[in-house]
């Protein structure tokens, strides 16, 4: 019989599922899409029994790859984006609406609402986060005040509600285990930082009733075990399976990154880009940060500090989809380098508004500097410089604050680009360390939960373990990369002011 952990990965875009063995290597994986619904402009929503349905298939596909069943498997993390929210009926389990996605902006009257009631500085204080409509506060009373009976149902706690880990968790133990961890409830803004403990009087505040909430527990917690029936056949007389550990996305991110120590940090080019510090073991507010708990191991928690920019890679797709300007399967990075320099053209990719360091939803997405001599090349390559010029948006920031970055450890799909990693470099001044591995959330998340089950000994096991695929050392020319900076924060304000 081989061992092996499993990960559950569901991101934005894919659910995904990962099987690693004693050795520390995937050695099968399986994704299905997460396709989400937009019911009004604005609004993004997830079908959460899709969300579940794709997830267990990307399971049960990954562990027929290599023949395993429920027995060869010795634990389960599980990862997830953050802050999209279900809730669901607790005797039936079937959700009483669609999920709302971390995306989603139908939650902004609601925000303005507490922003009237001078909440701002109140929850930002408690919480670490803002009164944003990317947060998970908002969105739970939006559904407990606009679904039909959600309230008086919530209130006879006839109902449940999480995030999607929370909701991944209760479908694996068939109902039995209703937790998440503390990174997971940290971006919800009904989370104190200071306490580790739901807010009451936030809670109260925003209408949510205590007991439709999780049981936050640390990461590395014993989460409950998945029912064998969630297997399927390929479990005919096997045993539950422990759930070990969970995280955030970006946590796990970083915690496969091994970044332990205070000012290690590490920045994933996914859909969105998130850069994460270990900020050590007490929270720092940063402007224009998130403050978060990174995770707590073994008794300990570690605080990270996150600058969260809402279109990274998705910016992409948008060009490649929706503008037809390349097809799936091209060589973005080939495409790119067409154009010698982006030829004037900035892209500032506010969709969705900006996230930090600004947090303008009132942002608009512009393209700018085109002239008859630009070209689709020069649009591709300013939208690869994009991902770099918000990451060091938000690593300036952090170096005001007294927080400095000497290095930066990069993952997620566009990190293959070597044109975006030198970029990078060349822009903040400070090595690119590419990972061996690009997709760390899975890995982080499963080296976590191995941990819990003795697979591995301890987090000290993956830093002595990491390495670097290839490192990006900064260019000569500083004095260019900052005229090219300057440039792109005229294009920022020219977006905020539109």
């Amino acid at each position: 019989m081989t061992s092996y952990v499993l990960t559950l990965d569901e991101g934005t875009s894919s659910a995904r599922a990962v099987l690693i063995d004693p050795d520390g290597q995937i050695v099968s994986e399986a994704r299905r899409p997460v396709v989400p619904v937009f019911p009004h402009p604005g609004w993004v929503e997830l079908d959460p029994v899709r969300v579940w349905q794709s997830q267990r298939d990307a399971m049960l596909e990954a562990m027929s790859r290599v023949g395993a069943t429920a027995r060869d498997l010795v634990a389960i993390g599980i990862t997830t984006s953050r802050e999209t929210v279900v809730l669901w009926d607790r005797r039936t389990g079937e959700p009483i609406h669609r999920a709302i996605s971390w995306m989603s902006n139908q939650t902004e009257p609601i925000v303005t609402r507490w922003r009237e009631a001078g909440w701002d500085d109140d929850i930002r204080a408690r919480t670490g986060v803002y009164n944003n409509p990317f947060f998970s506060a908002s969105k739970l009373t939006w559904l407990l005040e606009n679904v039909p009976g959600a309230r008086e149902r919530a209130e006879r706690g006839e109902l449940a509600a999480g995030t999607l880990d929370t909701w991944l968790l209760w479908q694996l133990t068939a109902g039995r285990s209703h937790r998440t961890d503390h990174s997971e409830a940290s971006r919800t803004g009904l989370f104190n930082l200071h306490t580790l403990a739901w807010d009451e009087q936030l809670c109260a505040r925003a209408g949510v009733p205590l007991a439709l909430l999780p049981e936050a527990v640390p990461s590395d917690a014993a989460f409950g075990d998945a029912d064998p029936t969630v297997f399927g056949d390929l479990a005919a007389g096997s045993r539950g399976v422990p759930v070990t550990a969970i995280l955030g996305d970006q946590q796990a991110g970083m915690f496969g990154q091994a970044c332990f120590e205070p000012g290690s940090a590490k920045n994933t080019y996914g859909t969105a880009g998130v850069l994460t510090v270990n900020s050590g073991a007490d929270p720092m507010l940063v402007d224009g940060q998130i403050a978060s708990v990174a995770w707590t191991v073994a008794g300990r928690t570690a605080f990270e500090v996150e600058g969260t920019v809402f279109s990274s890679g998705q910016t992409l797709g948008w060009l490649r989809d929706r503008m037809k300007m390349f097809s799936t399967g091209n060589d973005i990075e080939r495409l790119a380098r067409l154009a010698d320099d982006n030829g004037g053209v900035y892209f500032v990719p506010a969709f969705n508004g900006l996230g930090s360091p600004y947090w303008d939803r009132g942002a608009t997405a512009t393209i700018s500097g085109l002239t008859l001599e630009s070209g689709a090349e020069h649009v591709v390559r300013a939208a690869v410089e994009a991902m770099a010029y918000q990451t060091r948006d938000n690593i300036d920031r952090l170096g005001a604050a007294g927080l400095a970055v000497a290095s930066l450890k990069v993952d997620g799909g566009a990190a293959g680009n070597d044109l975006l990693c030198q970029f990078q470099a060349d822009l903040c001044g400070i090595p690119v360390l590419r990972a061996s591995q690009r997709e760390m959330t899975a890995l982080g998340v499963g080296f976590l939960a191995g941990i819990g089950v003795g697979v591995w000994k301890s987090p000290d096991d993956l830093a002595a373990g990491w390495t670097a695929d290839l490192t990006f050392e900064p260019g000569p020319d500083a004095a260019r990369a900052d005229h090219l900076y300057e440039g792109w924060r005229r294009a920022v304000a020219a977006a905020r002011a539109a």
